[in-house]
């Protein structure tokens, strides 16, 4: 790369907006400062790997920085928090040169105005793969926090939008059709460009939400990571699942990278009520999929029949 650190790091600068009111330094000292609030802080933290989450000649730079910036706030959604800061440490490889850099920051700073968050520091190092590591902030009321252990039996289990957009869009890059429909394409883009549901978590907060988990790492997966946090079991309806329209079923089950929230209520009338607003506020359905048990995943077909969910989904170190 023909540019040293500390002109990329100005350049950078020029790329990301101004300070909020709340940052007291920013970008280009040895650590920020910003001004506590009133809430309680949420901090969450995750990296997209080069030759793991993306590869180079397929995602551009300004996606890649964008859904760093997403996956992060996705994590902060699922607390029903608000989203701050975040803290960006940039591995460069000799693959990439600096016009990518300010490609990637350009990514990151529209999702920054997207979602009112302030990056306000990070770090620059070389390495043999690019690595983008966020670490988000974000502040909630005081004890307001919705976490993954608080669901109940009989509360009702709902999921935003639609799933396995995202593992679609993995299944058409590895195998790209000579004409994509328009189904096709729309899941290219949400593997690309995810949707952090930041207003939704609030909203099904409000709603008396006993638990929220957002939907990372594939529905079956993260099904089971909620009920092993709050000691229960859950019924998954599998036809009531919301598929994405160029997904298949167990693309929805178990693909990952769709970052819907899935959330327990206390009953069918406060889903119903928080469907209408979801729908009314952000244009986004809500989905009654099953019911929290007492014990044990059980999958229920269209045709009636039960039986055990696997719990199938993205992780790392399976295979390891």
């Amino acid at each position: 790369m023909d540019i040293s650190e500390d002109a990329l790091l100005g350049a950078i600068r020029k790329v990301l907006s101004g300070p909020g009111p709340e940052v007291r330094v920013g970008v280009g000292d040895d650590a920020a400062v910003v001004a506590p609030g009133t809430g309680d802080l949420v901090l969450t933290t995750d990296a997209l790997v080069e030759g793991t989450h993306f590869t180079l000649p397929t995602t551009t730079a300004r996606d890649l920085g964008y859904k760093a910036i997403v996956v992060n706030l996705s994590d902060v959604a699922a607390m029903a928090a608000s989203p701050r800061y975040a803290l960006c440490a940039l591995t460069l490889s000799p693959s990439v040169d600096a016009a990518w850099v300010m490609e990637l920051f350009g990514g990151m700073r529209e999702a920054c105005d997207e979602y009112a968050l302030w990056l306000v520091g990070g770090n620059l190092a070389r390495g043999s793969e690019v690595t983008v590591g966020v670490t988000a902030v974000g502040e909630v009321a005081p004890g307001r926090a919705s976490t993954r252990s608080g669901a109940h039996p009989g509360d009702v289990l709902v999921v935003t939008g639609d799933l396995g957009a995202a593992a679609a869009g993995v299944r058409l890059a590895a195998h790209p059709p000579r004409a994509p429909s328009a189904e096709e394409r729309a899941a290219s883009r949400r593997l690309a460009r995810p949707v952090a549901r930041v207003g939704e978590a609030g909203v099904l907060a409000a709603h008396a939400a006993s638990a929220m988990i957002d939907v990372s790492d594939g529905l079956a997966l993260d099904l089971s990571r909620l009920c092993e946090a709050s000691g229960v079991g859950a019924r998954l309806e599998v036809g009531a699942v919301p598929v994405a329209a160029a997904a298949t079923v167990a693309e929805a089950l178990g693909g990952g990278e769709d970052y819907e929230i899935l959330a327990t209520l206390p009953d069918a009338a406060a889903a119903t009520a928080a469907a209408d607003d979801l729908r009314e506020a952000f244009g986004v359905e809500l989905t009654t999929i099953g019911t929290i048990t007492g014990s044990g995943l059980v999958a229920l077909t269209p045709d009636g029949d039960e039986s055990p969910l696997q719990p199938t989904g993205w992780d790392h170190f399976r295979d390891a």
